[in-house]
């Protein structure tokens, strides 16, 4: 009796890194060599490359990030607006389209430094098509908790 041949097509593994990921690995070693006092306008420079729809909100969301906890610095992270405490990176925001993660939607993420944690299962990164009161006013909470 002859075992059923597997007709599944194996898919040849990608050699190396994707165009996106090459730009972001690049972007980060940049960071890493750059003046931190510039963060402020490196940030306002990730948001500009935003598509024209997302950038209006990337500035808002800079601004309200900005008042909402004032310790956090501006920085970039892997070529992302984030924002940062002690260095480490609490939240960012992401928006690039036709990148391995090929976005379609504005993102507002946090990291394992936010605390945010509840339970066994939290949200860490939210998807906004737009930018209203009710969102301003979540998003602004969830950054005051993340650096409580």
């Amino acid at each position: 009796m002859n075992p059923a041949k597997n007709t599944t097509a194996i898919s040849k593994k990608p050699k190396g890194l994707m165009e996106g990921e090459r730009a972001s690995i690049k972007a980060r070693v940049q960071e890493l060599k750059a003046d931190k006092a510039n963060g402020e306008s490196a940030v306002l420079g990730a948001i500009a490359k935003m598509p024209a729809r997302y950038r209006a909100i990337g500035k808002r969301l800079h601004a309200l990030i900005k008042s909402s906890a004032p310790a956090l610095a501006p920085k970039t992270w892997y070529g992302l607006p984030a924002y940062a405490r002690d260095g480490k990176v609490v939240c960012y925001l992401r928006m690039n389209p036709g990148t391995p993660y090929n976005d379609r939607y504005m993102m507002v993420g946090f990291s394992e430094q936010a605390n945010l944690d509840e339970g066994a299962l939290w949200p860490v990164v939210f998807a906004l098509k737009e930018l209203t009161g009710a969102e301003e006013t979540r998003i602004a909470a969830l950054v005051k908790k993340a650096v409580s």
